[in-house]
């Protein structure tokens, strides 16, 4: 039996439960030592944003502590992966390394390098998959290329067998003796909190860990799920799973989720037991569609993958005047400030504002998606670089399965259909929250007696831009790219 330690490096799959590389460290015998390294340099052009970095504090402690109840602990490193790990190997004698994949470009440069080095090295280096369904390299289409569609994709993959979720018995973890665990940083070595709390609203919206992550899947299971597809445009209601930041930290996986919907279904027989149900396993399918457009097109982070979109002729805004009022939520459509606002407090906004905010960036204003995914990865939570290339992607049409650019969202229209009472724009633009309804999603349509009751006169900014100037310029925009 092998009695040399296993080193088992943590990185985007903060769980115990369906962890393979953990199963496999503890089935392999000897001493398990659990590390997370902070390498920001190993993230390429994209380390964790701020909000990012926020959760993550919080989900490494909470690892730490079901470490604990196991009779282990988390190492806290920061620097090179492949320095650290070195560093580690020799310090205790280990003579494996198993870690769990990522599908990043830069990540996986990385991870071959550092796999090669182990190898030639005589260590076992091992990787395992706990983040996907399907990885990235199984899928291919009747041509063995990688699919652009997302429909064939979903249908494919639904043909191949799902792996079932695996259970962690019970009980401690082989560790090391006492006296023989290296050294750790303490967490707030790592410096991953803001200095200034910004972060405030974020601890009333979000408890993260593995066993918050648990509890919000079974909650959403069993309360929302049957009702998803009605509710969850409607962002003044609870209709969206919220698991998306749970599922970027690995504290949940998708195999996890796939096996609770499933545990749903065994009354009836039925697999989806709803039509919730099927609806909401097609957005882990996106996720998944995600991961495998980033593998296959590692340049789309910051280049469109429809390479005519590189001569679009975007508008000028050299003093950041309107990508500032769109930042900080005052660009005078509450429907779009509402949800920049909701993501500035909570660190998350609803789905289908986000799609609002994202039209209005690059359709009204017209300045370029990647300022767009830029905020957004500093500002989300759940701020996953496949699932952020793939959103603002298809919202500036030159993605994959994108919507067309000349699909432009009406903000007025967009809040009246899903927030037509304006519970959700009352809650984060509340200087216009006395405004009628039929004023609220265009407070500048209001008459002035109106403007007056509602105090809202120097309160709440007029447009940035009309809406059918502004949909007017987009569109000849479009034209003349399609005729360049």
């Amino acid at each position: 039996m092998n009695t040399a330690p296993t080193l088992l490096w943590f990185r985007q799959d903060l769980r115990l439960q369906d962890n393979p590389a953990l199963a496999a460290a503890i089935a392999r015998g000897g001493p398990v030592i659990p590390v997370y390294i902070l390498d920001d340099t190993g993230e390429g052009e994209w380390p964790a944003g701020a909000a990012s970095r926020w959760w993550l504090h919080h989900s490494l402690k909470n690892l730490d502590t079901s470490l604990r109840t196991r009779g282990s602990r988390l190492l806290l490193a920061r620097g090179e992966s492949g320095a650290v790990l070195e560093a580690l190997r020799t310090t205790t004698g280990a003579d494996a390394v198993y870690w769990n994949r990522r599908y990043e470009p830069a990540v996986i440069a990385r991870d071959k390098t550092l796999k090669a080095d182990l190898l030639a090295a005589g260590v076992e280096a091992k990787s395992f998959n706990a983040a996907l369904l399907f990885e990235p390299h199984t899928i291919t289409n009747k041509q063995g290329k990688p699919f652009q569609v997302f429909t064939p994709y979903w249908r494919h993959c639904l043909t191949r067998e799902i792996a079932p979720a695996t259970q962690l018995k019970a009980g401690a973890f082989p560790s090391p003796s006492e006296h023989k665990w290296p050294p750790s940083l303490a967490l707030a070595d790592l410096a991953l909190l803001p200095s200034i709390p910004w972060d405030v609203g974020f601890h009333a919206a979000w408890a993260p860990g593995e066993a918050g992550g648990q509890r919000q899947l079974q909650t959403f299971v069993a309360t929302a799920m049957a009702s998803y597809e009605d509710q969850r445009n409607l962002p003044a209601r609870p209709g969206t799973s919220r698991l998306a930041p749970h599922l970027h930290w690995g504290e949940i996986g998708p195999r996890q989720v796939w096996a609770a919907v499933q545990a749903l279904a065994k009354d009836s027989g039925v697999f989806p037991p709803n039509r919730g149900a099927l609806v909401f396993l097609s957005e882990i399918g996106w996720r998944e569609f995600a991961h495998h457009l980033l593998f296959h097109f590692p340049q789309t982070p910051s280049q469109p993958l429809r390479e005519d979109f590189k001569r679009f002729h975007w508008a000028e805004d050299t003093d950041g005047k309107k990508l500032r009022a769109w930042q900080r939520g005052q660009t005078g459509y509450p429907i779009v400030d509402a949800g920049m606002r909701e993501l500035w407090h909570t660190g998350w906004m609803h789905n289908r504002v986000r799609m609002i905010v994202a039209s209005f960036l690059v359709k009204h204003l017209r300045l370029p998606w990647q300022h767009g995914a830029r905020w957004f990865w500093d500002t989300l939570v759940d701020a996953d670089l496949a699932s952020n290339t793939l959103g603002w992607q298809w919202s500036a049409g030159c993605g994959a399965d994108a919507a067309p650019y000349f699909r432009i969202f009406a903000p007025v229209t967009q809040g009246e259909r899903f927030d037509g009472e304006g519970a959700y724009v009352r809650r984060w633009v509340p200087e216009i929250a006395r405004l009628p309804d039929k004023f609220l999603h265009a407070p500048w349509t209001a008459p002035a007696s109106v403007r007056e009751y509602a105090q809202i006169n120097g309160r709440y900014p007029n447009p940035l831009v009309d809406h059918a100037t502004a949909r007017s310029e987009a569109l000849a925009a479009f034209k003349q790219l399609r005729g360049a």
